[in-house]
């Protein structure tokens, strides 16, 4: 019995060692000519011990909920094995390669990717820069996307920076680790000769922000005041989970998309000229900074995993979003950068655009949420209008959803503890997502009574009811017509209120 315990043990002990043996896989990125808009990737997987190789590339980019078909952007994919011997290489499908590796220790896969369309979820090329989208990028294996990964970047010889938040390989400036591909997906890359405004620490975390034709603008306050907007975030979520954060400028345009550890913003400080334009572009990076807490972590159960070969749908993204552009508003009022009269504008903004949109009829929050990969982020608007935004009246059922747990709470909790609930519960301690049910509960728990009317608002048609859940902290809803007869809506204080209006209306202004 002795002997054959011992040859057991053996056994197990080969099966571990092998079954704990990974694949490792390496990129080295080089643009060897910029003006031709296109860029060289060169992957090399070692220890490959198989046959052959299902090579993918992902359809879309997490934070940009459309499907981008990036592998139409490949070009001329060849694969060699470890001695230089070419390889067969067949495309199974539009996305999909089969690479027959033979069981050879090492396979390196070169192709070009293609990068003409200035977008923030897509790569760019030209001759003064390089923006790399990761899911534009990499090649995967099936079945090894917990796989470490390192990247190389080969510099041309007239560019000097590459920002990034990929770890440093120590003593490098231009190699990169990922520990496994759901966080090298997250990483784009900016390559160029790029300007770094002066970083700041929040709680020893070095920020830094770094961009392409940032601008000419006053560079020291603007970044004091989005060290205000960062230190405000971090105090009301009660944590910093990254080592170093890095703000990706990628130059004027539209759009940003968020990261766990940086975010991606287009950018442009000559544009930075009024209070009211500084105000825009804090709002805009701060909703892109919070989303590392709102959706890179406090995240719907479907967004994670991540399957990178079809849409990821989920019924959430007004948590995601809606709730995020919510939170940038509140944010900045932490932080002192907007009045309490702006702070309420914001919101007016909000429910404005909300109650103007002939979608409201039609479709649902997390029907939007759902139906986002077919229709976009803001509905189909060409013809009849029969889809809305979860931009736009996600904010306005937080900002309902909020009064009710103030108020049947006796302002004791507001949805900043349902955020910091979510975020420690479903992410620190179960290390996973929320489902709707979860989010719903966690409300009502906060609130200590059932929220079933507020999330009808979310799961139906059913117009909203301003003036009950502003009437808890003393608010009104005010009506007013231009000489075109188009309608605004502006939040408005009640001349007459009880003290727990009051107390509620004050903890939700921060005064």
């Amino acid at each position: 019995m002795r002997a054959l315990s011992i040859s057991f043990l053996l056994i197990l002990t080969l099966i571990q060692l092998s079954a704990g043996a990974q694949s490792k896989f390496s990129y080295t990125i080089s643009i060897p000519d910029p003006s031709s808009e296109s860029y060289q990737v060169e992957m090399t997987i070692s220890d490959v011990n198989s046959e052959s190789l299902v090579l993918k590339m992902p359809k879309w980019m997490p934070g940009y909920y459309q499907i981008m078909d990036y592998a139409k952007d490949v070009r001329d994919l060849t694969a060699k094995n470890g001695n230089g011997e070419s390889l067969t290489v067949s495309q199974l499908n539009d996305n999909t390669w089969e690479v027959a590796s033979g069981s050879v220790e090492q396979v390196k896969v070169s192709y070009t990717v293609e990068a003409k369309r200035a977008f923030v979820a897509v790569s760019k090329v030209d001759e003064e820069h390089a923006y790399i989208a990761p899911c534009n990028t990499y090649l995967y294996v099936d079945g090894m996307l917990n796989n470490p990964a390192e990247v190389n970047v080969i510099l041309p010889s007239q560019w000097k920076d590459v920002a990034t938040g990929l770890h440093p390989v120590k003593g490098t400036s231009s190699k990169f680790k990922a520990e496994n591909f759901d966080f090298l997906y997250d990483c784009p890359i900016l390559i160029g000769n790029l300007e770094e405004l002066p970083a700041f620490e929040v709680h020893g975390i070095e920020h830094r922000f770094i961009g392409y034709k940032v601008g000419e603008f006053d560079k020291v306050g603007f970044m004091a005041k989005l060290q205000k907007s960062v230190e405000a975030a971090v105090e009301l979520m009660g944590d910093i989970p990254y080592k170093h954060y890095t703000f990706l400028a990628i130059g004027p345009g539209m759009g940003g998309i968020e990261h766990l550890n940086s975010t991606t913003i287009s950018f442009d400080g000559n544009n930075l000229r009024s209070h009211e334009a500084e105000n825009r572009i804090l709002s805009f990076i701060t909703h892109e900074y919070f989303h590392h807490y709102n959706v890179k972590r406090i995240r719907p159960v479907e967004l994670g995993p991540f399957d990178y070969d079809r849409e990821n749908r989920t019924t959430q993204l007004w948590v995601s979003e809606g709730l995020t552009v919510y939170y940038e508003y509140v944010v900045l009022k932490e932080a002192g950068l907007l009045t309490s009269d702006e702070f309420m504008q914001a919101y007016s903004n909000e429910i404005t655009a909300a109650e103007n949109d002939p979608g409201k009829e039609y479709q649902s929050l997390t029907e939007s949420s759902f139906r986002t990969w077919d229709e976009g982020p803001f509905g189909i608007t060409a013809g009849e209008d029969h889809s809305i935004s979860y931009y736009v009246k996600g904010p306005v059922a937080g900002l309902l959803l909020d009064f009710a747990i103030r108020h049947n709470s006796n302002n004791k909790q507001s949805l900043d503890d349902v955020m910091r609930y979510l975020y420690n519960h479903f992410y620190k301690e179960l290390g996973r997502g929320f489902t709707d049910a979860e989010v719903q509960q966690a409300c009502e728990v906060a609130a200590g009574a059932k929220l079933d009317e507020v999330f009808e608002y979310i799961t139906t048609t059913r117009p909203l009811d301003y003036k009950k859940y502003l009437g808890y902290a003393g608010l009104k809803l005010a009506e007013h017509k231009n000489e075109k007869g188009n309608t605004s809506y502006k939040l408005e204080r009640l001349d007459d209120v009880s003290e727990e209006q009051q107390t509620i209306l004050q903890s939700w202004l921060r005064e």
